[in-house]
């Protein structure tokens, strides 16, 4: 007689099928039984979580290269922790599926018809529920064994088509109760385009791409989201014209490709791709999706401009709704396109900055020297900080070897995701993290998952004792003058170095281009844990792509 199939089992076994290896956790009465019986037991690994914050942010990390990405807490208490991380997964469209251990369905009753509370209830069953129904692709409340593999089913459906958060609300007292085994394997559903505005869009395109004298492509972030990488890059080759990214799509695409401009970010884009977006008379955007982070100071000429994004197609006065991206990259592929003639873009190798060892290290200073520790084999994180700045220039020639959450821009979400991101990387590939200490601040116990899993993260945190981004956007003339920063914007100092004593790694404090070249080196050599390298600015300092809001 077959072994009873439970509800438990289910959700562990769709979760491996959608290709999870490693499940964040954190203890929780509510949850524990279904990670100890089933998780445990599975070719899923657990990683054990500091706090519910980190393990959503590490979550989304490890999503942004595998795919899929879920974490496990326990209800209210733990879950309405994790309301920040899910949301930036909702806004950047990160599939994230958040387990949350639920009271029985007796608690629940005893409490909505008695009074009699156990712990972490709000006012009763729905509150979880109600507060992740709006910041997920799908919400659902396992109580019943009959309807469990419907509903989450449906809800890890939902989570791949949509490449958005998911919420499973799973109850104690359903984890061993039977229910039906899978039968088909679970796939995306596919995005249906209306075929008059599909072949419209393609028509309009094409005519303005082959008649244009200057075209350019935007690689936007939903071309990764969706997985049209070779989609993207058989077009851009077919073309044989340049084309830039996001900071948000930065390097999804080798930046080592002969066709690539660089990133467009507005004012802080280098010089060169500021006059290639100036010049250009047809700017085709794929996935791209406007954000007053990804176009800086720069107003976006929508009469040049084809925005192929959110399944639709928006170009001058012209709308045309639903329209797969996928759909219309292949179309424009299979009308085998030519273009004018252009020059691509020269690429020139960057000499190492002679630097003075015993010299006072600036933030582009330091974004200089950084550039030659990058190579093919590199991943690169920066926060929502002034690293976003320094970062957007740099060379990473890794195809999606770079990870940022600007869109949503939470501080102090590269710490933890650098977490998932170490685990869902290549063996060969080092991950290297740009901090600013304020957002370091509020995520700083990464240190000690990543120790406890002997992952081996560069984190460099850059301790100039500001919020630095948040007086830049309030007023930056205070970096090109005597004028005293926002007290809301000064920061209690940390001796970030020292947390390595607390948290089980290596940590380095480097004033001088000396010191940190000696820190680099021997973070490189540390393979067993995090390594921390606390990088002493001045307050004033900004990098040089940041000077151009004076005011």
């Amino acid at each position: 007689m077959d072994e009873t199939y439970t509800v438990g089992q289910y959700l562990v076994d769709r979760l491996r099928e959608l290709g999870l290896g490693h499940l964040f956790s954190i203890a929780g009465d509510y949850s524990i039984e279904w990670v100890n019986s089933y998780v445990e037991k599975s070719d899923i690994q657990v990683i054990e979580e500091v706090n519910e914050l980190n393990a959503g942010y590490a979550a989304d990390g490890y999503a942004r290269l595998k795919g899929i990405g879920a974490l496990c807490v326990t209800y209210s208490a733990g879950a309405l922790c994790a309301t920040n991380a899910i949301a930036g997964s909702y806004v950047e469209k990160v599939p994230v599926v958040l387990i949350n251990g639920a009271p029985s369905i007796k608690k629940t009753l005893t409490f909505e018809q008695t009074g009699y509370s156990s712990h972490h209830f709000i006012s009763g069953r729905e509150t979880d529920l109600q507060v992740f129904e709006y910041i997920t692709a799908a919400a659902v409340r396992i109580d019943s064994p009959h309807l469990a593999p419907m509903l989450i089913d449906y809800a890890l459906t939902q989570c791949i088509t949509e490449r958005r958060p998911v919420y499973i609300e799973l109850l104690e007292d359903m984890v061993d109760l039977e229910c039906a085994r899978p039968s088909n394997a679970l796939k995306a559903a596919p995005v249906i385009s209306d075929e008059d505005s599909l072949n419209q869009s393609i028509a309009q395109i094409s005519e303005r791409l082959q008649n244009a004298t200057k075209p350019l492509i935007w690689i936007g972030v939903e071309v990764d989201r969706f997985g049209l990488h070779h989609q993207a890059e058989r077009l851009i080759r077919d073309l044989k014209i340049p084309y830039v990214t996001e900071l948000l799509s930065k390097a999804i695409l080798s930046e080592d490709d002969a066709q690539f401009a660089g990133v467009f970010d507005g004012k802080s884009s280098s010089p060169y791709v500021q006059s290639l977006v100036k010049d250009s008379d047809f700017v085709l955007a794929l996935g791209v999706w406007l954000t007053d982070i990804n176009d800086l100071g720069w107003p976006i000429d929508l009469d040049k401009t084809a925005f192929a994004s959110w399944d639709t197609v928006k170009y001058g006065t012209s709308f045309n709704a639903q329209v797969s991206l996928a759909d219309l990259v292949n179309g424009l592929i299979d009308k085998r396109l030519t273009c004018k003639a252009q020059r691509l873009p020269t690429k020139t190798a960057r000499l190492a900055p002679v630097v003075n060892p015993a010299g006072e290290i600036t933030y582009q200073g330091f974004y200089d020297f950084i550039q030659h520790q990058i190579d093919g084999n590199t991943i690169v994180g920066a926060d929502a900080s002034l690293n976003y700045f320094g970062s957007l220039l740099l060379e990473v020639g890794a195809r999606r070897g770079f990870i940022v959450q600007s869109s949503y821009s939470a501080i102090g979400y590269i710490g933890p995701a650098a977490t998932g991101v170490s685990l869902a990387k290549q063996d060969k590939q080092r991950l290297i993290v740009f901090a600013g200490d304020g957002g370091f601040q509020m995520t700083a116990q990464c240190l000690s998952t990543q120790a406890h899993f002997n992952l081996n993260p560069i984190i460099f945190v850059m301790d100039n004792g500001i919020y630095g981004v948040e007086q830049w956007l309030a007023d930056a003339s205070v970096f090109h003058g005597d004028k005293p920063f926002y007290n809301s914007c000064i920061l209690h100092r940390w001796n970030y170095s020292k947390l390595a004593e607390v948290f089980g790694c290596q940590g380095w404090k480097v004033d001088t281009y000396g010191e940190l070249e000696e820190a680099i080196n021997g973070a490189k050599e540390n393979l067993n844990s995090p390594s921390i390298i606390q990088v002493v600015v001045p307050q004033r300092s900004i990098p040089d792509n940041a000077n151009w809001k004076a005011n």
